[in-house]
């Protein structure tokens, strides 16, 4: 861990000058209660650095949250183990592909299994008590339960250190929760309008205020359609895989960890509105998931309760190079042979997401072993993800 400055703390060996100015930008605001702590993956994002914990005394910063509200992983450990699965993995990934809706606007033609109206019927009763309709932001808001998104969000089939296979997925609240969480950003930076702020995205909602408590219930709302999207999309996954092997699915045991939200938290004798953009809570005994990028190992993790890192572990590889400059700098047959032996499929579509364009996953997990113990790491057989 290093001390930027009285309240910046970064656990990051590898630090972009951009992003530690962006970070001081958040980290100079009257309200950070006691520090921001940069995570190892800390990259630049929109207003504050994706890979931040930012505590907030009073107030919250919607764009620190992000615009992904309750973005996150879960991971299902099975009974089978390598040798138990057909040679041929083609099948499963374009099985998963037919069943779950992969690109950005993707949603499904209709709501037809029972499992998926349970959720929905959750999610309307609760934004009934939240006063608010979600079709005002997405219209199809329900058909998109159950879909992954494009970008960095995926679906693996995973091999752990002793041969166990793991069933692995990366998503959010999807159109839904982006809409609710960019209408409170506006609202915020118009409630800041007349403020000398270090970015106009730092803009911040005064608890109190009308404005910030309907921000909590919709942002709230959001974080929970996010981990029942995951759900969803994991009993998808379970039921196409199952099927790929001949046999039932027993969950040994399932993780799902949001790694984009805030949640009211005690740290250094205050009670603080805790915002992870890109962090997973780390509190001692929690297990958690930290992904790599595409074609390299992700972990499953249990926290240590690091108080100086306010509980909280990186979420990922984090970017090395924008998708703009990956896409200059990679090409497919870089991208085959970065994912030789993984069954994904092959798109230009993807450069963008090759490894090489990320952080070095392991680097990341050295800076983080203060933060979390390693349970287990996960190698790809199948990877899955939305143009």
């Amino acid at each position: 861990m290093e001390k930027l400055t009285p309240t910046l703390l970064s656990w990051a060996s590898i630090l972009e000058e951009s992003t530690r100015a962006q970070a001081e930008k958040t980290a100079q605001m009257p309200f950070i209660h006691p520090h921001v702590a940069l995570m190892p993956d800390a990259h630049l994002g929109l207003g504050a650095t994706v890979g931040s914990v930012i505590p907030t005394l009073g107030a919250i910063i919607p764009a620190a949250v992000g615009v992904d509200i309750g973005c996150g992983m879960i991971a299902v450990r099975t009974r089978y183990r390598t040798g138990d699965l057909p040679e041929d993995r083609k099948p499963v990934r374009q099985a998963i592909e037919r069943a779950i809706p992969l690109n950005a606007g993707a949603a499904n033609t209709t709501v037809s299994r029972e499992h998926t109206e349970r959720r929905l019927e959750r999610l309307r009763a609760l934004a009934a008590e939240a006063g608010f309709d979600p079709a005002t932001y997405a219209r199809r808001w329900d058909l998109q339960l159950g879909t992954l998104g494009s970008g960095n969000h995926f679906i693996e089939v995973t091999a752990d250190e002793t041969g166990g296979v793991w069933l692995f997925l990366h998503s959010g609240s999807r159109g839904v929760g982006n809409k609710i969480a960019q209408k409170h950003i506006a609202v915020a930076r118009e409630a800041c309008a007349g403020e000398d702020l270090p970015d106009r995205d730092l803009a911040y909602l005064t608890e109190g205020t009308a404005e910030f408590d309907a921000y909590i219930r919709e942002m709230r709302w959001a974080q929970t359609y996010a981990l029942l999207n995951r759900e969803e999309m994991m009993d998808r996954v379970v039921r196409e895989f199952g099927e790929w092997v001949g046999g039932d699915v027993e969950r040994l045991e399932e993780i799902n960890c949001h790694h984009n939200y805030t949640e009211p938290e005690h740290h250094y004798g205050r009670d603080v509105w805790l915002s992870r953009k890109g962090a997973i809570n780390a509190e001692a005994g929690r297990p958690g998931l930290i992904p790599g990028s595409m074609g390299t190992a992700s972990y499953v993790v249990v926290g240590k309760g690091d108080e100086a890192s306010l509980r909280s572990a990186p979420h990922g590889a984090g970017r090395e190079y924008s998708r703009t400059r990956a896409r200059k700098t990679f090409t497919a047959d870089d991208l085959r042979t970065a994912m030789a032996g993984i069954e994904y499929r092959d798109t230009d579509a993807f450069i963008d997401e090759i490894p090489a364009a990320y952080k070095d996953i392991d680097r990341v997990m050295a800076d983080a072993a203060d933060l979390v113990e390693v349970r287990h790491v996960l190698r790809q057989l199948v990877n899955v993800k939305g143009d």
